[in-house]
């Protein structure tokens, strides 16, 4: 889950009535034992010693310290990169680094390792070989024929339990902490069994593990542990006995002895993390993991084939296509990610640019300056922009094409390259917004006391008009009671109706008007529309006015905020996307892939926790990709309200 690191918020100090809380519920579900609870002592007064609640106050402080920490964290998890969200406990024992010891996900507590290696025997313990665990820690699941030193295994490991892993090598010390898939106590045989036992959660080595607030690396697992080699047989011992029957006990030779192992028998066994379908005894082909070197080479070959491909498919144009100065964002999803030579999920994972030695797209960019391949400028708000590209450096002219993948893949581009960009990107199919078209309308309610007009053109003041609607209508109203000016048509005389109604202010507007007895027709509508009640509605393609619930008040628009942060790091914050039908969370990974840039998505602070409101956070300043993405779903620009919080105040 968190082979990715998550974006976990600021950290607060917990409450001691919380942490209480939260201990007591971790001693409840894991079934702590609380020294000392059994048959108190009595004192020479008749009395009881208070043991019991010293040793519960020290059995929390051991699981939660009291300077124990909590933050909110969002990240992705499983081959659909779902949101996750939850919460994690920090907190630092005497003479050691503040770690995460606890994690909560579906309300749900989960030790870290640091936690394991400190308190034995608190869930299950499983064992595998060596080698499958370096597949734990990629997040594999752990497969069933993966499990080793059982039947039996631990009578507490039964579907849905927490469960810790450990290797053979070093069977003391568990460095996975995953939940049983499959109800694994009652195992009476693993060879030959197919599907998933364990599912990795965390493991030592993921971004939970290596999390501190000092940017010390993860905290090494010890040699040995006192307390965790313990086999707990009771029940399932017995459960495998009954299944061994006499004519088990007579295989073999008459004389007795030990059988020595088959020749089958001794080849190893494959990598039971992941390969369900796999035989027991089959090795299943690992892929090599890209170096950096490889991951940089295949980015600036990208780059090179996307100029390449420009220049052939716009030979008789100067600029070959390309519209300077492009924005390095345009840079890496147009003439880069379409021409990643990405074939399997493994490459999608590894071909990301801030997985490269360059890290982000402006020290890309600066690369290819230093090489003469482009031109570059940084501009205001540390962007950098393409100004001019060398088509005939012989790097380019003489590029030879390498096989991409197919145009067909889900999500791929179509203009240009294959499906790379579509797995690298993540494809945007599922998106139905983009393409929408959408309609912006603003109604307006009378009120009561303009009744007497709405009534003479027999229309009710209870509902809504646009604006084209409520001119007839006025009109209408000044016709019939002849209040048309007989010296200028343009003019118009006030009665009492439109006295009270429209000018009964105390301004001193108002009381000019009043005292002239006339107004312009125009501003009477314009004082008149400003005297109702505001409403609006939003409608999607073929929608109609009728088929959709105005709101009160005046139309929303999406909020474009661009801040700096830690010193001199620019985000991007973008929110009220859901009025436009546009999902938070698809744009993000969209703008993830476009800016090349990291993205979350977390509740905007202050919205209502009945109808929240989304902010997605993109690191840089990507303005106009983010209007470029809202524009392919139908928002206009005057939608669109911009606060750049990045340039200095004036003194």
């Amino acid at each position: 889950m968190f082979k990715k690191k998550p974006n976990v918020k600021p950290l607060a100090p917990l409450r001691s009535s919380d942490r209480r809380k939260i201990a007591d519920q971790i001693i409840k579900d894991y079934g702590i034992e609380i020294p000392g609870q059994e048959e108190q002592p009595s004192t020479s007064d008749g009395g009881e010693q208070p043991s019991t609640a010293l040793t519960l106050s020290a059995l929390r402080n051991s699981l939660l310290p009291e300077t124990s920490l909590s933050a909110r964290f969002t990240t992705t998890a499983g081959p659909d990169l779902n949101q996750v969200s939850g919460t994690v406990y920090a907190g630092a024992h005497t003479g050691e680094d503040q770690r995460i010891l606890w994690f909560k996900v579906d309300e749900r507590l989960l030790p870290s390792v640091y936690t394991l290696w400190r308190h034995p025997r608190l869930v299950p313990l499983l064992y595998t070989q060596d080698f499958v665990i370096q597949k734990l820690r990629t997040g594999s699941p752990l497969m069933t024929p993966g499990l080793a030193r059982g039947p039996p295994f631990p009578s507490r490991a039964t579907k849905g339990a927490v469960v810790a892993v450990a290797s053979v090598e070093k069977p003391s010390v568990p460095v996975v902490v995953g939940v049983c898939e499959i109800d694994v106590a009652s195992l009476l045989q693993v060879q030959g069994a197919k599907g998933h036992a364990v599912r990795s959660e965390h493991w030592d080595g993921d971004e939970i593990w290596a999390w501190s607030t000092t940017n010390k690396p993860g905290g090494a697992a010890p040699d040995q542990i006192d307390g965790w080699e313990v086999t707990d047989a009771s029940g399932s011992l017995e459960r495998v006995m009954q299944h061994v029957s006499i004519e088990d006990q007579e295989d073999g030779d008459e004389e007795g002895g030990v059988p020595l192992p088959s020749e089958e028998a001794s080849k190893p066994q494959n990598d039971y993390a992941e390969g369900e379908d796999a035989e027991p005894f089959e090795r299943v082909n690992e892929e090599k993991a890209m170096s950096l070197k490889d991951i940089d080479n295949a980015f600036w070959q990208a780059f090179l084939y996307g100029v390449h491909n420009a220049r052939n498919k716009h030979k008789g144009d100067q600029h070959h296509g390309l519209n300077f100065p492009i924005p390095q964002s345009l840079v890496i999803s147009n003439l880069v990610l379409p021409f990643l030579p990405i074939h399997t999920s493994a490459q999608a994972a590894a071909l990301q640019i801030k997985k490269t030695s360059w890290k982000n797209a402006k020290k890309f960019i600066k690369a290819l300056d230093k090489h003469k391949l482009v031109k570059s400028k940084d501009r205001d708000g540390g962007e950098c922009v393409v100004l001019d590209i060398d088509f005939d450096d012989p790097a380019v002219t003489s590029f030879v094409p390498y096989k991409l993948p197919k145009k067909d893949t889900t999500g791929a581009d179509s203009s240009g390259g294959g499906g790379g960009k579509a797995l690298a990107a993540g494809g945007i199919s599922a998106d139905t917004s983009v393409g929408q078209r959408l309609q912006k309308i603003n109604l307006y309610r009378p009120k009561e006391a303009l009744s007497p007009m709405f009534e003479a053109a027999n229309a009710s003041v209870k509902a809504l008009y646009l604006s084209s609607e409520l001119r007839p209508i006025i009109t209408s109203y000044i016709e019939s009671e002849n209040l048309i000016s007989d010296t200028n048509k343009r003019l118009v005389n006030l009665n009492p109706v439109l006295a009270n109604a429209v000018f009964g202010g105390h301004s001193s507007l108002d009381r000019d008007v009043i005292a002239k007895g006339t107004v312009p027709r125009d501003a009477l509508i314009d004082r008149i529309l400003q005297n109702c009640s505001p409403f609006w509605a939003i409608l999607r393609n073929d929608e109609i006015r009728e088929s959709v619930k105005a709101k009160a008040g005046h139309a929303p628009k999406v909020q474009i905020v661009l801040e700096t942060r830690s010193g001199n790091k620019t985000v991007t914050k973008v929110s009220s996307l859901e009025v436009f039908y546009i999902n938070p969370h698809l744009l993000a990974e969209e703008l993830q892939k476009s800016c090349a840039s990291s993205t979350s998505v977390n509740q905007l602070v202050g919205s209502s926790p009945k109808n929240p409101v989304q902010e997605i956070l993109v690191q840089g300043p990507q303005r106009d990709a983010v209007v470029k993405a809202l524009e392919k779903r139908g928002v206009l620009k005057q939608w669109v309200e911009v606060l750049d919080k990045t340039k200095g105040k004036k003194r």
